[in-house]
């Protein structure tokens, strides 16, 4: 007999959601470990899934349990974090056939689920209207700041959704982000992850560009590092990403090319879909598809300096 009640019924006959005991981590790169070890260090149990098969013996190896299957997840698991790649892959760890709602069905309960992949906007909307006609508890909570700043409690959580939900995520939420904002109604922590995102990288983009100037006038680019950070156009992205810059030290990364990249391709998407141009944008995404072309997709998106640094031998206007 099933013996759970879905959050929808808890409402109706008063009884309390299950306190959080086991946390699921689906998506174990980079924010899905970093994810991990504050949750440990906290005293949480933890599941983990992902589809490459390397990634879950590493998460094995790290003294974690690893699941070769998703939908055993909800069973065994009071909440679900998603720290996957993209729009598409939350959808489909969500609704496929053996995904989680699929589990949660055959289980008789459904554990909170908190996205902290960044999303396009509106499919998210989508889909959390999706997931709580279905039963299943969704808030968005992408992260601002690398798994590095993740790991060492700073990064700062952009929540939307229920209220009700993200109060009963806080012991979680408080490990994995302690700053954090409320947004509203599901879709507006992407969108406001997207414009983050922009400010973000074209900071990274100028404080490269900076240093190669410097470079190219005979600055050494420690030391001229040390007089950028103590000036008028300090910014915090020149303590995170100038020393990888200065060094040219790219791996292990703490946030990569790639995923740069699909934000940057998200926010032209829904800028043009809103009528803006963004041409500091058009020129950073020409600069991270240069990277990318030269082998560097997996690297610290700190490399942007090196597709700067390629532009040398240009004639004329670069862009």
């Amino acid at each position: 007999m099933n013996t759970h009640a879905t959050p929808a019924q808890m409402a109706t006959n008063g009884a309390r959601p299950d306190p959080i005991a086991t946390v699921g981590i689906v998506g174990l790169g980079l924010m899905g470990m970093a994810c991990a070890s504050r949750l440990r260090q906290a005293g949480f149990a933890l599941l983990g899934h992902d589809l490459d098969p390397d990634k879950r013996a590493a998460f094995s190896e790290a003294r974690y349990g690893a699941l070769e299957t998703l939908h055993a997840l909800p069973a065994r698991c009071e909440l679900v974090l998603l720290a996957v790649f993209d729009t598409d892959q939350v959808e489909s760890v969500i609704e496929a056939a053996r995904g989680l709602l699929a589990g949660s069905r055959l289980a008789g309960r459904f554990p909170l689920i908190v996205c902290t992949s960044t999303c396009d906007p509106d499919r998210i909307a989508a889909l959390a209207n999706r997931c709580a006609k279905a039963g299943m508890p969704f808030i968005e909570a992408p992260v601002s700041g690398t798994s590095a700043s993740l790991a060492q409690g700073q990064a700062v959580g952009l929540l939307a959704g229920e209220e009700h939900d993200i109060r009963r995520a806080a012991p979680v939420l408080d490990v994995i982000c302690p700053a954090r904002h409320y947004l509203g109604a599901a879709g507006n922590g992407a969108k406001a992850k997207l414009a983050v995102n922009l400010v973000l990288g074209l900071n990274r983009g100028a404080v490269a560009e900076g240093l190669v100037f410097a470079e190219r006038l005979g600055l050494a680019p420690e030391p001229f590092l040390n007089v950028l950070l103590g000036s008028a156009a300090y910014s915090r992205v020149m303590e995170v990403k100038g020393p990888m810059m200065a060094r040219r030290s790219f791996r292990p990364p703490q946030s990569r090319v790639d995923q740069s990249l699909k934000d940057f391709r998200l926010i032209a998407e829904l800028a043009g879909s809103h009528g803006q141009q963004l041409p500091f944008a058009t020129v950073y995404t020409a600069l991270l598809e240069g990277c990318v072309a030269a082998g560097e997709a997996t690297a610290d998106n700190a490399v942007i300096i090196e597709a700067v640094a390629r532009r040398k031998n240009r004639i004329g206007p670069a862009y």
